[in-house]
């Protein structure tokens, strides 16, 4: 599912709130959800859900299942938050409790994304799911945080996205990706993709990125954002090869070097990257461009829920993704990763535990590794 287009799904699977009533609660501190569950704490139920990833499933804080190994917990505000990121309920503690009701939503947003270029009505998609139009519409926004048609334009946004990506005309992608007037989408797109569908196409011409390049604790790095977010953020040698680099992933935009008094988000956000690299400060929460595939944004929206410390196998990323086969296609998306460090590319590992490939050196995968871990330990 598309965190880019819904921006919901995504913050489901690494959220630090719940969503009670229209309101937006605080979870307890990852200290205090450890600490619940070893303790099978009943008064927590509710505050929050744990997903184990070793096993698939989800449980309630007070779950008598044999507790899991911290390092393969994950934690979610809600049901249908875990159930979004690919867990299943506990058949000891989450037996009926809300679950179908779970279950058709995912359901439903399923195929929303399968018939996306179709005419879909709300009267259609509640009698898939059972219910009437008014009370489907009320649980999806409330679960999703988009209502189903505002998810299907999103779904077809980014079809959109990536038919221009492709080369096909702005009409042609249009009508493909199932908008069907030309109106319509540009009013979309414009917001969307930051930019026209015609500078999309054409590589982002006429687009400006800001870049600045620091001296961290692994090396010379560049970071480039547009006024989306970061969308470049890589090591190199020295800073002639790093703006070349930069040049050949946006050939068409204009970039400007930015000193900090220009642009002193982007001088800071490198700051608080920086902290995280060499002091172990939590990783910097920084808005991203991502540019990509539809199956490479899938495989950077599910890094970005891997803990800090923590590290998965290619073939436990695609399983995670539904993708159980495309081991060599996940390994391709984290080596075309170009947000090095903030999308968490070095937390994938081979099947065997050894490091694998990492674009910018092993030396520095490892030392992210072991400080993350060292951070978390402490």
């Amino acid at each position: 599912m598309n965190r880019q287009a819904t921006r919901m799904l995504a913050e489901a699977m690494g959220t630090t709130s719940l969503r009670i009533k229209g309101h937006v609660m605080p979870m307890p501190s990852e200290h205090e959800m450890r600490k619940a569950i070893a303790a099978r704490d009943k008064s927590s139920d509710g505050q929050f859900f744990y997903g184990v990833i070793t096993t698939g499933v989800f449980c309630k804080p007070s779950c008598s299942a044999r507790p899991a190994k911290p390092k393969h917990l994950r934690f979610f505000p809600t049901i249908e938050s875990a159930m979004v990121a690919g867990f299943r309920p506990c058949k000891r503690c989450q037996q009926t409790e809300g679950i179908p009701r779970v279950t058709r939503l995912v359901e439903i947003a399923r195929h929303i994304e399968e018939h996306a270029d179709e005419q879909l009505t709300l009267a259609n998609l509640a009698d898939m799911a059972g219910l009437s139009p008014s009370r489907l519409q009320k649980i999806f926004k409330e679960a999703f945080g988009v209502s189903p048609k505002a998810y299907q334009d999103a779904v077809r946004m980014r079809h959109f996205k990536q038919s221009l990506k492709e080369g096909n005309s702005v009409t042609d992608a249009i009508f493909s990706s199932g908008f069907g007037s030309i109106s319509r989408v540009y009013g979309e797109a414009t917001r969307n993709i930051g930019m026209t569908p015609k500078v999309y196409r054409a590589g982002g011409t006429g687009e400006i990125i800001n870049y600045v390049c620091r001296t961290t604790a692994l090396g010379l790095m560049a970071m480039a954002a547009t006024d989306k977010g970061v969308c470049f953020a890589q090591f190199g040698d020295d800073e002639t090869s790093l703006v070349t680099h930069l040049k050949a992933e946006f050939p068409n935009a204009e970039l400007i070097a930015s000193p900090a008094q220009d642009d002193p988000e982007l001088d800071a956000w490198m700051e608080a990257l920086d902290l995280h690299i060499s002091k172990g400060a939590p990783r910097p929460d920084l808005p991203l461009d991502m540019r990509g595939t539809a199956f490479q944004m899938k495989v950077w929206q599910f890094l970005l829920s891997i803990r800090e410390g923590d590290a998965l196998s290619y073939s436990e990323v695609a399983a995670r993704i539904d993708k159980p086969k495309a081991v060599r296609a996940v390994a391709s998306a984290c080596a075309k990763n170009r947000i090095g460090v903030l999308i968490p590319c070095h937390r994938v590992l081979r099947g065997d535990g050894s490091l694998g490939g990492y674009r910018w050196g092993l030396d520095r995968k490892r030392a992210l590794l072991d400080t993350e871990r060292k951070h978390r330990t402490d």
